[in-house]
């Protein structure tokens, strides 16, 4: 199964290893569930996440945290820039 074309396989590819784990595993949910039947083990080959890390992913968008997410950077960070 390749529903995707090499060039878009291979950004996809690039982006997935940029992001920080809790990221990749929702992205590969998000693709996964585009795809339907057989994209959860398309997207895993493809990337090369263990399947049941997407399926964590899934459950993590079904079930959103009550709480927003951490921050990324830390408060008032860019007003410490010199």
């Amino acid at each position: 199964m390749f529903p995707y074309p090499l060039p878009v396989e291979e950004t996809m590819r690039t982006f997935c290893d940029s992001l920080r784990e809790k990221d990749r595993r929702r992205y590969a949910a998000v693709e996964a569930a585009k795809l339907g039947h057989g994209g959860l083990t398309y997207l895993a080959q493809l990337l090369g996440l263990d399947p049941k890390t997407i399926q964590q992913g899934l459950k993590e968008l079904q079930n959103p945290p009550a709480v927003p997410p951490e921050r990324c950077r830390k408060k008032g960070a860019a007003a410490n820039e010199s």
